[in-house]
């Protein structure tokens, strides 16, 4: 009687368990192997003005600046005279390629915050100083190679088209935004300080730098950018650094002058970056001793070299100099 009561005892916890244990089956999340889909709003719509062939690319008003003609161009073909202007069309593939992504996201951002030029009527120019580089008669094999295989790649930031902004050689490392183009407002998010790669293929003319300047030459540069004369120079002295040690101020007896745009007038080939390592005044001049070859924001192309080089991708090359994008298609 007693064995017959605990045999039913043990076959009725047993039925528990065999019953728990199926429910935690029927309970398990099913897990399928497939691809995570796009977030919406992750791929930006092409800006309004911008017209598009069946395929999907995008047609361009350019502003030919040595004709002073306005001419209807693919887009494509755009920005194969773009990376042909903005970088040597001997350099590796997957480096031009870089510069591609770069310059279609460039492109695309100026129209969808300005119209692109709208002073021109156009989309676009082929002035450096409006918009970006650009020499069809440099377009190589290379260069046609690089943005065929990128064809509709643009670089996105939470869904926005990123500001492409580039340069020749950021000596050390990169620069924020605020610190390297005085760019008003918060840093992008995507724009941080990174080292930058290839110092030892750069050329010395990119690299390493000294020039002087007439002392009365930089009173005229701060009385242009500040609207104000400081007076015959007789103190100048760097006032402010940024993260990337790039100087941001500088005080020019009581006025104080934004570093890049003090470089801007008084010549960007001249002083070549505000990465200033050595400033002396001596009598009537100053000597400034620097590395780098512009703003320092972005991409640096020498470093995109190296990493070329070296058999990063392009796509490798555009997530390591911008943060957190994502490299989209928006045409076939």
């Amino acid at each position: 009687m007693f064995e017959n009561k605990n045999a039913a005892l043990i076959a009725i916890i047993l039925s528990i368990m065999v019953a728990v244990a199926g429910a935690g089956k029927l309970m398990e999340p099913r897990i399928e192997n497939r691809p995570v889909p796009i977030q919406e709003g992750a791929v930006p719509q092409l800006p309004e003005e911008l017209k598009a062939e069946e395929k999907g690319e995008p047609v361009l008003r350019v502003y030919i600046s040595e004709e002073d003609r306005v001419e209807d161009m693919a887009f494509e073909e755009y920005i194969k005279g773009v990376v042909a202007g903005e970088m040597k069309p001997d350099w590796p593939e997957e480096a031009l390629a870089a510069q591609a992504i770069i310059a279609r996201s460039f492109t695309l951002q100026k129209i969808k915050e300005k119209g692109g030029v709208p002073e021109k009527n156009a989309h676009a120019s082929t002035d450096i100083e409006e918009f970006q580089a650009y020499d069809a008669d440099s377009i190589t094999r290379q260069v046609k190679e690089a943005v065929d295989k990128t064809r509709g790649q643009v670089a996105v930031h939470q869904g926005n088209f990123i500001r492409g902004w580039f340069h020749a050689y950021a000596g050390p490392r990169t620069a924020q935004a605020d610190e390297g183009l005085a760019f008003e407002g918060p840093n992008p998010p995507y724009i941080h300080v990174v080292k930058s790669p290839g110092s030892q293929m750069v050329p010395p003319e990119e690299g390493i730098w000294e020039e002087s300047f007439n002392l009365e030459e930089v009173r005229h540069a701060v009385k242009e950018q500040r609207g104000n004369d400081p007076g015959p120079v007789e103190q100048f002295e760097i006032a402010q650094k940024g993260p990337s040690g790039r100087v941001t101020l500088f005080k020019v007896n009581d006025v104080q002058v934004s570093a890049p745009d003090l470089r801007i007038a008084l010549g960007s080939t001249r002083m070549r970056s505000t990465y200033i390592e050595e400033m002396n005044m001596e009598g009537e001049k100053v000597i400034f001793e620097g590395k780098g070859f512009g703003h320092g924001v972005g991409m640096c192309q020498w470093g995109a070299r190296a990493q070329a080089e070296e058999g990063l991708s392009a796509e490798e090359i555009v997530k390591y100099f911008y943060r957190d994008v994502e490299v989209v298609k928006l045409w076939e």
